[in-house]
């Protein structure tokens, strides 16, 4: 066959070694062609000794993996480079086995101790790619490898893979929770940690791990306040969530005594010229108005938090300008909160996802702070381009919005949208006017009139929608509208809607004394029609005849009595049960029942009106900007927004830097004299700290040492002008103070500290912080003394934990494993049964395999899922059954047979809990209590592979064992079969052209050009059904994939020559692909 080699002509596949490949067109097929030759190629490439040519074997690797081809296969010969001196190579290495070490875990076991020099490496990159690898290693033998290795990099000097470490926390905590402890340790350090590159990573997994741990915050509060203006977006969107709910817990509300706000009057650190332009005289005027109540005093932290992030509404990102939104809502006292409305607004301007989620949030906003987006009003006018929901979330905002002022202009506007062909935004609209109506009193009757008249228009569901509204509006004012009433009373003949029929029988009924000559010809009409109305309308009709019996028996006694024989054996029970309620309430018994006494009170009772409310109110309960707010139900994850405390907690947590400070003014003076070297290496700290190579790592520790003086510096600033009158000059004329001014302010500060205190670096951050500042001194003192990298190193762990640090590592190297080392597995079973179960994964088609599919009902033969051997005498197999899994039609039944070889009985056999990938479930078989030595047993179970080839990872566990094993489906058993007609067929292969259409050339053998083979073959590779053809040189088949439903058509057009063209159309691309390769493989062999 010649097709293959064309293809590899045409597509780059025989390019020279040393040429790039380029992108192919992707309408040409090329990306999702099955081409698994060049793979071969890829291998060759990466087996040799040229740097060049395996740099780039792994640049076409990761581009496959971009372009979303799977790249398994290629595990082996990737995870060999891992130890190549090319940085280059290395580099890509580590970003496959990113992507691919969770499913290869044995073979990337093979490497860990590759891994573990790769954090020892002196590129800042190779280390973090190297932690990235290991935590994604998701296997609990290597756990204490992990620990250590993210401990290590939390003191690294590159702040980069500090932040990796940061990321590498939820991971480890996600697959053993009882490390908490010791990655509290670590989030605490590395919370303590002054880069910005570092403080949104520790923030999120300080969420992740410990979010209830508040007192880990005090500390860090006012130095993450002041990082966050330089924080990456993504970290500053995590840093303000969780000081939102900091601030909470922390501060008292500042609404409690809106009337009586005032700032402290000594601003110990941060006030600010807006908060002393509201003078004094307003501060005494409001303790005198009300001498009793307790002023309120902002905290100033709490305006610390309030005044750095109010720059952030300038942002470009829309998750920030969100996030501070929701902080300046929940946290700012009503006459701060205004300043959010322009910049929300102007996120409106953006992306029909990104409207659809603020809307969300102005709607919310809206109802308790009106005045605020009052100003914005013609924002929020709706274009024609914008979608339904857009739409109807902007009627909302303006139906909020409207009151007496800028009512008109709000009416105008709903005139206009009536007119819409957009018939669901048309019926939100009439919705709009009649809750106006209700909230403004002044405009009652405007809006009836207009609804009244839209009782003429043409469009059905506008008429009926405005019969719904009209009703509420007349309910609260009935007896000036009987002209309303009898006009809806003419349109029963016309209206077909069931909600609007139902709404205008409810109404003649309530008010039949308003209409009393129009009331009994209704319910004549009603009658006559009462069988072939739905059953709302039915249950109104029969309301309406007791109204009208108990009202006007003489017109009605008769039509009432055949309405309610009707309704007797009506097939809906609710409406047999009301008719019978109904009779033995109205139509007084000979037993007199003492009900029947008070029908008229039950029947007839005044009814409030109903108030039309907007389904945002009760919303501001959930975190405003989260995803709970969103879809109005509490999602997983989410963590309630606490309540203000009562009495705020004591404000002297967050003061237990203040030694630090002390230790920095000291600084200040050597810092006058070098001021030329500092102004100059200040501005850098941040680039300089990402280095690369040993001798920029002298930068990076210099950088670093000023950065923490820096900041240091900027602290104590911060501090002096809390006591300064102008706080806006102090900044810029600071440097034009005369020394002693600043020698007085110091000393005033040290008389407040205690002497035991000051000099003395604080507790908590232990040992590494003092050696941290007296580095940076030394640094300080002059520009000529070069400090060695390696003597950096060896300073940065503490010299206590280096010997259990050394010991730990060689009872972890997988190289010297014994048995003892590890309580509850011994390695080298764990490795060797999952090695097994993935090697078999790979080579699920393996000529081997194909004579074992004898008949097209079973598919694949029983495979092994756990060796005897490695399961100490339990042998376990697999079938894929295809037979519906009656627990759930979406999973593919599996059964598992077991087999007791050894000589004692295992018990308690059954599934642990799984830790699986997104997506994928397992429905467990029953637990099988006992096997006998030489009995077995078949379970059964059901796996949701949520359409994918992924493994299904579990634990089988006995009273005393637990083996990890995994079930990899091939892609013919994630589909049913369907049975369709030949048209049909056609028809919906028709819909799938393009790009879910693969088609394969073939040549068929001797063997298989009978149609019995090729039907069994086929049928055998996938769990498909035929479809009838009419000609006999063309093979059918249908199915659709057991989770989503996708249909999978395919269809094999066999010459008499034996030339053959394979076809599948499939809306999921990547199932058609792998699919193509499988009944190729089946067929050729």
């Amino acid at each position: 066959m010649s097709a293959a080699p064309a293809y590899s002509e045409d597509k780059g596949g025989s390019a020279g070694p040393g040429e790039p490949e380029y992108g192919h067109d992707p309408a040409s097929g090329g990306i999702f062609s099955s081409d698994y030759k060049r793979h071969d190629d890829l291998k060759e490439m990466l087996d040799t000794n040229k740097d060049s040519l395996k740099l780039e074997a792994m640049k076409r690797i990761v581009a496959m993996i971009a372009r979303g081809k799977n790249a398994s296969d290629l595990f082996p010969a990737v995870v060999k480079n891992v130890a190549c001196k090319n940085i280059e190579v290395k580099k890509l290495v580590y970003v496959y086995l990113v992507r691919y070490a969770e499913e290869q875990q044995d073979l990337a076991l093979l490497s860990i101790s590759t891994f573990q020099r790769g954090l020892k490496d002196p590129n800042q990159l190779i280390r973090a790619s190297a932690l990235r690898v290991l935590s994604s290693i998701r296997v609990p033998i290597i756990v204490p490898i992990m620990m250590l290795a993210i401990k290590e990099a939390a003191s690294d000097m590159s702040p980069y893979v500090r932040k990796t470490a940061a990321h590498a926390i939820p991971k480890l905590y996600s697959l053993d929770s009882d490390q908490k402890d010791q990655l509290i340790e670590v989030i605490e350090k590395l919370l303590a940690d002054k880069t910005t590159l570092v403080a949104g990573s520790v923030v999120m997994a300080f969420e992740e791990v410990c979010p209830e741990r508040i007192d880990l915050i005090h500390k860090n509060y006012r130095k993450l306040c002041n990082l966050l203006i330089d924080v990456e977006e993504w970290g500053q969107v995590v840093i303000i969530s969780m000081l939102t709910r900091y601030a909470r817990t922390q501060f008292l509300s500042p609404t409690q005594n809106e009337s009586l706000l005032e700032e402290n009057p000594e601003k110990a650190f941060y006030g600010s010229e807006e908060d002393e332009a509201k003078g004094p005289g307003s501060e005494a005027a409001a303790s005198t108005a009300l001498p009793a109540r307790k002023p309120y005093v902002m905290d100033p932290d709490h305006r610390l938090l309030l005044r750095n992030t109010k720059p952030l509404l300038q942002s470009r990102s829309a998750a920030v300008v969100m996030a501070v939104a929701q902080l300046y809502f929940h946290l700012a006292p009503k006459a701060e909160v205004g300043v959010i409305a322009k910049a929300l607004v102007r996120l409106l301007r953006s992306h029909s996802e990104v409207q659809y989620v603020v809307l969300q949030n102005v709607a919310t906003m809206s109802i308790k702070r009106r005045g605020m987006f009052e100003p914005y009003l013609k924002s929020f006018y709706i274009r024609s381009t914008d979608p339904t929901q857009i739409k109807i979330l902007k009627l909302e905002v303006l139906t909020n919005l409207a009151n007496e002022t800028n009512i008109p202009t709000v009416l105008r506007e709903f005139q206009t949208y009536i007119r819409s062909m957009d018939k669901d935004f048309v019926a939100a609209t009439i919705q709009a006017i009649g809750r106006c109506a209700t909230n403004i009193g002044r405009v009652r009757d405007t809006c009836l009139n207009g609804l009244v008249q839209l009782l003429s228009n043409r469009d059905e569901l506008v008429v009926a929608e405005s019969v719904v509204v009209i009703k509420k509006l007349l309910q609260m004012q009935p007896a000036q509208h009987g002209e309303i009433i009898k006009h809806l009373a003419k349109l029963t003949d016309n209206i077909q809607v069931p909600m609007a029929r139902a709404s205008i029988l409810w109404l003649i009924g309530e008010y039949c004394e308003h209409v009393p000559r129009i009331a009994p010809d209704v319910l004549r009409k009603m009658a006559k029609s009462f069988t072939a109305e739905e059953d709302i309308v039915k249950l109104q009709v029969i309301n309406l005849a007791a109204k009208l019996y108990l009202t006007n028996s003489k017109q009605t006694k008769l039509l009432t009595q055949y309405v309610l024989s009707l309704a007797k054996y009506d097939q809906n029970y609710d409406i047999r049960d009301r008719a019978r309620f109904t009779r033995q309430l109205i139509v007084p018994s000979e037993q007199g029942g003492a009900l029947s006494r008070h029908a008229k009170k039950l029947f007839l009772a005044p009814k409030p009106a109903p108030v039309l409310e907007s389904s945002f109110k009760d919303r501001d309960h959930f975190q405003l900007g989260s995803l709970s707010h969103l879809l109005n139900a509490k999602a997983t994850g989410y963590q309630e927004l606490p309540d203000w405390p009562e009495e705020a907690p004591d404000p002297s947590v967050r003061n237990v830097e203040v030694p630090e400070w002390t230790k920095c003014s000291n600084r200040e003076k050597r810092k006058e004299k070098e001021k030329p070297f500092y102004s100059d290496s200040e501005g850098e700290s941040g680039p300089t700290e990402s280095a690369d190579s040993d001798p920029e790592s002298e930068s990076e520790s210099d950088s670093k040492s000023s950065s923490e003086s820096g900041s240091g510096e900027s602290s104590s600033e911060s501090d002096n002008k809390g006591q300064d009158e102008d706080e806006e000059k102090g900044r810029s004329s600071e440097s034009e103070h005369s020394e002693e001014e600043g020698k007085k302010r110091k000393m005033k500060k040290r008389k407040k500290v205690p002497e035991g205190q000051e000099g003395g670096s604080s507790s908590d951050e232990g040992s590494d912080s003092s050696s941290s500042s007296s580095e940076s001194e030394m640094t300080s003192e002059t520009e000529e003394e070069q400090v060695e990298p390696a003597s950096w190193r060896k300073k940065t762990p503490p010299s206590s934990k280096s010997a259990p640090a050394a010991k730990e590592i060689s009872l972890l190297d997988l190289e010297d494993f014994t048995p003892p080392s590890v309580q509850p597995v011994s390695p080298p079973t764990v490795v060797s049964t999952s090695l097994a179960a993935d090697l078999e994964g790979l080579t699920l088609t393996d000529p081997p395999l194909v004579p074992s599919l004898l008949s097209p009902v079973l598919g694949v033969g029983r495979q092994e899922l756990l060796h005897r051997v490695a399961g100490e005498g339990l042998a376990v197999d697999y079938t894929f059954s295809r037979q519906p899994f009656s627990g759930d039609p979406h999973m593919v039944a599996v059964h598992i047979h077991f087999s007791n070889s050894s000589d004692t009985p295992i018990k308690g056999l059954h599934v642990g809990t799984p830790k699986l990938p997104a997506g994928i479930s397992i429905q467990e078989f029953p637990e099988i209590e006992s096997l006998a030595p030489g009995e077995s047993a078949t379970a059964v179970m059901g796996i949701n592979f949520c359409d994918s080839t992924q493994a299904a990872n579990f634990q089988l566990c006995t009273q005393t064992r637990q083996f990890y094993v995994s079930i990899q489906p091939p892609v013919g058993e994630l589909m049913a079969p369907v049975f369709m007609s030949e048209n049909e067929f056609k028809k919906e292969q028709g819909k799938l052209t393009g790009m879910n259409e693969i088609t394969e050339k073939l040549t068929l053998p001797d063997t298989c050009r009978s149609d019995h083979v090729v039907v069994q073959k086929v049928t055998a590779t996938a769990n498909l059904g035929r479809v009838p053809c009419g000609t006999s040189d063309e093979y059918r088949f249908a199915g659709r994939t057991l989770t989503s439903g996708s249909l999978v058509l395919l269809t094999l057009d066999a010459q008499p020559t034996g030339a053959a063209q394979l076809t599948v159309n499939s809306e999921k691309m990547v199932i058609g692909t792998m699919l193509v390769k499988d009944v190729v493989q089946a067929l050729t062999q």
